[in-house]
């Protein structure tokens, strides 16, 4: 026979159960740490019934770096002035590193006291946040609603969503460690290919007006000539800046797809170059995830930008067709400029080619590279199944 207690009892757990999954899948999947820490101790409040939260940051020396707190208004919190310095009850988590749970934290003797400005207080459950044993902070909660003190469920709530919690912060790290890595990255790249060419570039031009004052003299026509291959270098550099600045714009192409934003690298560099580019593609091909489509994009721009400084072509092929019957794609761009040794491109100091091949391994592809002196070039990517 089922009670209409246990009836209840076994609703009240399933809520409980359900507000505890509502609070982890909202903090599974954030990535910036800021957001993170904020959402978690917003989270865990009402997970217990707490009416006031807080999340404690210790630092590598168990001092508490950063303090966000839930259920207290800007102007309550900023009248407390500077952080918490781990003192008291907040200290002994830390030191300790393992859950409390206490009546009334103003008759406990190990509490530090309240800073002036301070909200009341009584009732105090604080949890440790650990990933892999290594602690990333505290959840402190308090005054409990509706009851004198938190029970062993409550402890037992905050210290599973505390596990949840310790990995959304430590996920969101190193997402922000990834992103500031991909922009150092990004940033020696685009040095290195700036003073590879537009950098070079316009230091010839200052060279070679140098003596143009005394050339006005000596050999009008020479001056002339030189000022106004100057002239030409510049257009020619403000073009390569233009190419620079798409390329450094991934909004341009942002919810593009495949051929649609090959076919809209092709155009813009068309319009802002003197090479005459022709796009073969087919009308609709099977389309990639977003990675994969970002890494191909840019190495057609990549190439196109290569051929736009360094192969003097006039004409300029792009293609892209599904290879190994139907899987993966193979990306081709040809020119009928001066052409290059290929095993001569590192040792000279050109990025394109290498930022190329780098692109295409992170999908799991290969770059053939096919050019001599005097007879063009092709560059021919094949993007496998798996990566597609």
């Amino acid at each position: 026979m089922v009670l209409d207690s246990d009836v209840a009892s076994d609703r009240g757990t399933g809520r409980i159960h359900a507000a505890l999954d509502a609070a982890v899948r909202s903090i599974a999947g954030l990535v910036s740490a800021d957001e993170a820490l904020q959402i978690i101790v917003d989270q865990v409040r009402p997970l217990v019934g707490a009416q006031y939260a807080a999340l404690g940051i210790i630092d590598a020396e168990g001092h508490i770096e950063r303090f966000i707190t839930s259920g207290m208004d800007a102007a309550t919190r900023r009248r407390l002035g500077p952080l918490p310095e781990g003192h008291g009850l907040l200290g002994l988590i830390i030191r300790e590193n393992r859950s409390f749970r206490i009546p009334d934290i103003n008759t406990d003797g190990r509490r530090h006291g309240f800073p002036a400005n301070h909200p009341a207080m009584t009732s105090f459950l604080g949890v440790p946040i650990t990933v892999k044993g290594n602690s990333l902070g505290r959840l402190y909660l308090t005054n409990k609603i509706g009851a004198d003190e938190f029970s062993e469920e409550d402890q037992s709530l905050v210290e599973t969503f505390a596990l949840h919690a310790g990995i959304a912060i430590e996920n969101a790290r190193l997402h922000e460690q990834l992103q500031r890595l991909a922009v150092v990255d990004e940033r020696e790249r685009i040095s290195k290919d700036l003073h590879d060419g537009i950098i070079q570039n316009m230091y010839a031009v200052g060279l070679s007006l140098e003596d143009v004052p005394e050339l006005m003299d000596d050999d009008r026509a020479d001056a002339s000539a030189r000022v106004e291959r100057a002239i030409e270098s510049i257009h020619l550099a403000i073009q390569d800046i233009r190419n620079f600045i798409f390329g450094l714009r991934p909004e341009l192409l942002e919810g593009a797809s495949l051929i649609g934003g090959i076919a809209a690298l092709v155009e813009e560099y068309r319009h802002n170059t003197m090479v005459d580019i022709e796009l073969r593609v087919p009308e609709s091909v099977a389309e990639p995830p977003a990675d994969v489509t970002g890494q191909i994009l840019a190495i057609v721009s990549e190439s196109l930008s290569n051929v736009v400084r360094h192969s003097r072509a006039s004409r300029a092929v792009v293609g892209l067709t599904a290879a190994n019957e139907g899987h993966g794609y193979e990306l081709r761009i040809e020119d009928n400029g001066v052409g290059f040794d290929p095993a001569g491109v590192g040792r000279l100091g050109h990025q394109g080619l290498a930022n190329t091949r780098a692109r295409a391994a992170q999908i799991g592809g290969t770059v053939t590279i096919d050019s001599q002196p005097g007879a063009g070039s092709r560059v021919v990517v094949l993007v496998p199944e798996q990566a597609s």
